[in-house]
């Protein structure tokens, strides 16, 4: 080939030594002979300050310097498997499990909402598993966000990146609100809502403010609450159903007289209540991504990430169709209570009626003060997950400078991101004002498909880079993880999301009910629902004109697959992996299959 190539190879691999010499070991090397000779407040003034990095060839294109500063982003690895897992269960098990799952149950019906949920388990899994063999090839900063940039396009990037922060950003308001509202169960006046509010924001702000190591414990400690009250429900709903608390109930809520197994008497309205669900469940699994984002800060990406993704997946799975089966089983789709007046009321919560309603008593304010608890492990991934993009946004050149956004200090922590968005969680003092419900139902539509939006990029972004591998003459035998599904699992998630999208609109447009509407009513209606489609839209092409970049995406041939890589000696590489699979091929049926998906 050409003189250039050999330049472009010889400057990858100058960024493999460099990238990996210096992945952030270095940095807090340097933190620990720095502080040894101050005092603790010296040492803690200290902290604060910008974190050194190792220069950047100036010879890189532009493309491989943004590939390179996201891999030596100055990051301290402290996850371990323990956390990267339960951060992913944590961000992903909120309210929209303890609360959202009543509306999901009055909209689609049992059966419908299993349905809804299922399928939306499928394309997660496949999106998992995706982000998986990327993360542990390119464990860098901005996890996913960087990938869509680097594999799909440019301007995809900006406009996925822009509004995966709003999403987390202004979750963190929502929740606080959510987590202050989760009192008035007790009764307590409305007055004292905001000391609630600034305790709740203190508490999510100072759990960040340790770093990595104490959100990564934090959310350890939410989601073990998390997960034994939902293997206690589990329980306590099995024996009901069986008829512990006296008559045999079984499938009794499934009868005609009780709604039926969906919504809607006919076939057409059957259907469009099963797709309404598709947007809760949605919003309910929002945060299994960000096993992705963890990625730069996880201690061994390439043993803890795969099992990570995989074992996640399982469990929420199970976590939500088996809690939500005994849900459907023990509440009535037609039941009032379900319609609460605000995403954290704990009396709207079907966990809560199931109990209530089969004389249990205790454990309601057992499940109110889990949902308390699952709203602020949710509002502390908000501020991980938003400083964390952000900081990934500024190196991608997406920024203004003078923010100084990709700001990192001596601990490992994106301050200048931090700061944005515990400034931004102030908005939750709201609470106290009359308008609280209108104010955060539009905030909510800002990001309503947020998660839609990332997840789809995703599995685009994996489809790509496979596509790169095999147009520049390369296999999947240089990856230390491949996903178990595929290419072909990344092209039905991909699809599948599309025609949730599709369905939403059809939704938005048409909605339950739309006939005896105002067309005030209708158009608030498709705001409301719709919104973050024309907001993502609007960045997208706003960026498109900005850049004059008309390309649809990175040709294949144009992928940069070397720079920021972990591994950089592939020979070793090839060879590890095919003693593994040498290995595995040696174990027995039930071994292999565990081997896979767990």
């Amino acid at each position: 080939m050409s003189s250039t190539t050999e330049k472009k190879n010889d400057a990858h691999s100058d960024v493999y030594n460099s990238t990996d010499s210096n992945f952030s070991l270095p940095v807090e090397s340097t933190i620990d002979n720095e502080a040894s000779g101050f005092s603790a407040w010296e040492d803690f003034k200290d902290s604060f300050r910008r974190a050194d990095v190792a220069s950047i060839d100036e010879g890189l294109t532009a493309q491989q310097k943004i590939a390179t500063k996201t891999a030596q982003t100055p990051f301290r690895r402290a996850l371990k498997d323990r956390h990267l897992q339960m951060i992913a269960i944590g961000g992903a098990i909120g309210t929209g499990l303890f609360v959202g799952s009543g509306t999901s149950l009055r909209t689609g019906g049992p059966l419908g909402m299993l349905i809804a949920y299922f399928i939306s388990s499928s394309f997660i899994l496949c999106m998992n598993f995706a982000l998986g063999e990327l993360a542990v090839e390119f464990p860098v900063s901005g996890g996913f966000t960087t990938y869509i940039t680097r594999f799909v396009d440019e301007s995809a990037g900006f406009a996925v990146n822009l509004n995966y922060i709003m999403l987390w950003t202004i979750g963190l308001p929502l929740e606080i609100v959510a987590a202050s509202i989760t009192v008035d169960y007790w009764g307590t006046p409305k007055k004292y809502r905001d000391g609630f509010v600034a305790l709740f924001w203190l508490v999510i702000v100072c759990i960040n403010l340790f770093g990595v190591r104490g959100y990564g414990e934090g959310e350890f400690i939410f989601c073990a609450i998390k997960i034994a009250c939902i293997l206690g429900f589990i329980i306590c709903g099995i024996c009901l159903v069986c008829g512990a608390r006296g008559s045999y109930i079984g499938g009794k809520y499934w009868e005609k007289k009780y709604g039926g197994p969906f919504h809607g008497d006919t076939s057409g309205a059957k259907f469009k209540a099963v797709m309404s669900v598709f947007i809760s469940a949605a919003f309910a699994f929002s945060g299994a991504e960000l096993v992705g984002l963890a990625a730069a800060e996880t201690d061994n990406p390439r043993k803890s990430l795969p099992k990570a993704c995989k074992q996640v997946f399982w469990r929420i799975a199970l976590f939500y169709i088996v809690s939500l089966t005994l849900v459907g089983l023990l509440v009535s789709q037609n039941d009032p209570r379900l319609i609460g007046s605000s995403s954290a009321d704990a009396a709207a919560s079907p966990f809560v009626i199931a109990l209530v309603s089969h004389g249990i008593k205790g454990l309601p304010s057992v499940v109110n003060v889990v949902i308390c608890i699952a709203v602020l492990s949710v509002g502390n991934s908000c501020v991980y997950a938003a400083s964390r993009a952000m900081c990934a946004f500024a190196q991608q050149g997406y920024s203004p400078k003078w923010m100084s956004l990709d700001y990192v200090d001596k601990r490992g922590r994106p301050l200048v991101g931090i700061i944005i968005v515990s400034v931004f969680g102030l908005i939750s003092f709201v609470a106290a004002s009359n308008k609280e419900v209108e104010v955060f139902d539009w905030l909510y539509a800002l990001c309503g498909l947020s998660a839609l939006f990332t997840w789809g990029c995703i599995c685009l972004a994996h489809t790509r880079f496979r596509k790169a591998l095999k147009v520049q003459g390369r296999d999947t035998s240089e990856l230390t993880f491949v996903s178990p599904v595929g290419v072909i699992g990344s092209y039905y998630g991909f699809i599948a999301i599309v025609f949730v999208f599709i369905v939403q609109f059809w939704i938005a447009v048409w909605p339950k009910g739309y006939k005896e509407m105002s067309s005030r009513e209708i158009a608030q209606n498709f705001f409301e629902t719709y919104l973050s489609f024309p907001i993502v839209f609007t960045f997208y092409v706003s960026h498109k004109i900005y850049t004059k970049n008309w390309k649809l995406l990175i040709p294949a041939k144009d992928i940069d697959l070397n720079t920021g890589r972990r591994e950089t000696d592939f020979e070793q590489l090839k060879a590890d992996i095919a003693l593994e699979k040498a290995e595995f091929k040696e174990k027995p049926i039930w071994s292999k299959l565990y081997t896979i998906f767990c």
